[in-house]
């Protein structure tokens, strides 16, 4: 039995399998074999079964084998024979990207990273409260109507969020200063569709409150952040401005690069894009969230990331982001800094 089982074992390693039937004879024939001798095995002595037992365990392994390599090799020859695609040609595939939006979104989360802040994630569906009352913006405020925001009941405290400074408030309400956060997600307004306006769109949010925190930590942070961002030193506009819930508030704009300062559609001819808004965070904001606003103090920035994005790569239309034009977005290749 022994000598039999040591032959088959060659047998099958000088076996030629070239088609299915090939495949099917093999399958039958060794099966038959194994079969056999597992019927004359089972009738010897336990001394004999010890030295017999390895070596069928052997064969039966090499049949499996056997069949299996040559199984998967007809199967692939079928296939190729059934296909029209020529396997012998040098294909270059094309390897999918990151959305330019999400290498700029990637950036930004470094950079604060970098500076000390959290990465935190909230909701999209909001309510009155954290959209707008606890940001200290009243009742009579434009960003309330129906033309500014999409109310999804009919009380108007469902709604999608307007603006992803909302997420200061859940985090402020949950946590005791000093803390630094950073807030990233999809924000939507019932605005016109535009070169450089969309009903919905990306933005940053971040915070930092801690004592003796004034408004020289934010122009430090955002020096930064343009700077990082444009890898080189970008020319800043700070003015004065207004938002409910910071008090001072002021406006960053950076020099339009798609047209060199000179006037074009995208920053309405006045050579300047406006990308950022902060200030320092409004005593009721602080007082809403039951955070001593005697004894500490916060700043607040927040901007669109399709706005940077247009700066950094020089894009003319903000409604390119969201076309999935594959010509469009297979020019954009990671770029991290």
């Amino acid at each position: 039995m022994k000598e039999k089982i040591i032959n088959l074992i060659k047998d099958i390693d000088s076996e030629t399998i070239n088609n299915s039937e090939d495949l099917v004879n093999f399958k039958n024939k060794y099966n038959e074999e194994f079969c056999s001798i597992l019927n004359e095995f089972l009738a010897i002595d336990i001394d004999k079964k010890k030295n017999i037992g390895p070596l069928l365990n052997k064969l039966r392994h090499k049949i499996d084998e056997k069949y299996k390599i040559s199984s998967t090799s007809i199967n692939l020859e079928n296939r190729k024979k059934n296909s029209n695609i020529d396997y012998t040609i040098d294909i270059d595939l094309n390897h999918g990207n990151n959305h330019p939006l999400t290498n700029i979104e990637n950036n930004i989360i470094k950079i604060f990273s970098n500076l000390g802040f959290k990465l935190v994630y909230t909701q999209e569906i909001e309510d009155d409260w954290h959209n707008f009352s606890a940001l200290n913006i009243p009742l009579d405020h434009p960003a309330r109507d129906m033309q500014d925001t999409f109310f999804i009941d009919k009380t108007k405290d469902k709604l999608l969020r307007t603006h992803t400074t909302s997420s200061q408030i859940r985090i402020l309400e949950s946590i005791t200063p000093p803390t630094k956060c950073l807030s990233i997600g999809r924000v939507y307004r019932n605005e016109t569709i535009s070169s450089r306006s969309h009903c919905y769109f990306n933005q940053i949010d971040a915070f930092y409150v801690d004592k003796n925190v004034n408004i020289l930590d934010l122009l430090h942070i955002f020096r930064s952040l343009f700077d990082e961002l444009f890898n080189e030193k970008v020319k800043l506009r700070v003015r004065p401005s207004y938002f409910p819930f910071t008090s001072p508030s002021v406006e960053v704009d950076v020099e339009c690069f798609l047209c060199n300062s000179k006037g074009c559609s995208i920053c309405k001819n006045s050579g300047w894009l406006e990308v950022f808004g902060g200030g320092i965070i409004h005593e009721n904001v602080l007082k809403n969230c039951n955070i001593d606003y005697k004894k500490y103090s916060g700043i607040a920035l927040g901007g669109g990331i399709e706005r940077i994005t247009l700066l950094v790569h020089k894009i003319s239309d903000i409604r390119y982001f969201s076309t999935n034009d594959i010509r469009f977005l297979k020019q954009f290749k990671f770029n991290s800094i």
